[in-house]
């Protein structure tokens, strides 16, 4: 394989995959399993909102608007978003588990759904960046790497303490992130021509929707219901945090 291709996937493909890092952390015994579970939830989805509002929304509404001005970029953009939204629902409705922790375990699933879809566009968006700037390509695996750890605990965390399988857990992480060298693949063998900046914004607008409906509709209620306020308000401390750093920073 040409070195020119071989590189960018290599950077997509470890960028994508550090979802499996973040799911190690099941493999760490806590005293406090329900706090541990606010804690991880509320910090996910500090991050999901987080990415969404300071990252993907702002870049993506920017660059439409330079393309179509601000009336059709608005238009544009809310019912781009509103498919996402509409999808989580539908999704949501679609998913009967017959587990005792089932809404637990909804959680992760829809994690790992809406962050497969996630990983896709980032892989196409990393493969593509490198392909034409190593550098620049080298830069932006690293911080969809930062955000990846954070985003592989959103779903292995819920599916481990809703079915006590640790394998299924970080199956499941790993499955999310392997979205991302499929990306850069397919953005490489069939959608080079089809992808500029306008259709990555685009699904980006849609994966915000993803991310922001199943961080408020499904992923708050289950981390507020063990009632650890002090679990929560840390989660979402340190997801925003993390969340700005990685936009400073890169």
């Amino acid at each position: 394989m040409n070195n020119n291709i071989l590189i960018p996937l290599i950077i997509s493909t470890i960028s994508g995959i550090s979802t499996f890092i973040g799911g190690l952390i099941i493999f760490k015994n806590f005293k406090d399993r329900e706090g541990f579970i606010s804690l991880a939830l509320s910090f996910s989805l500090s991050v999901m909102i987080s990415i969404s509002v300071l990252d993907l929304l702002p870049n993506s509404f920017f660059t439409l608007y330079k393309e179509y001005g601000l009336f059709i970029t608005i238009v544009l953009s809310i019912v781009t978003f509103s498919i996402g939204v509409l999808l989580v629902s539908k999704i949501n409705r679609k998913i009967s588990v017959n587990k005792e922790s089932s809404s637990l375990y909804r959680v992760g699933v829809l994690s790992m759904l809406a962050l497969i879809i996630h990983n896709f566009p980032e892989g196409i968006a990393t493969f593509m960046t490198a392909y034409s700037d190593i550098s620049m390509g080298i830069s932006l695996g690293i911080a969809i790497m930062l955000h990846n750890i954070p985003e592989g605990i959103s779903i292995a965390v819920p599916i481990y303490y809703a079915t006590g399988n640790k394998k299924r857990g970080l199956l499941y992480s790993l499955i999310s992130g392997l979205a991302e060298p499929l990306g850069a693949i397919m953005a490489y063998l069939i959608l080079k021509r089809y992808i500029n900046n306008i259709t990555i914004s685009l699904v980006l607008i849609f994966v915000a929707g993803i991310m922001i409906s199943l961080a408020i509709n499904e992923m708050l209620p289950e981390s507020n219901k063990y009632n650890k306020r002090v679990h929560n308000l840390v989660g979402l401390v340190l997801g925003v945090v993390l969340v700005i750093i990685n936009v400073l920073l890169f």
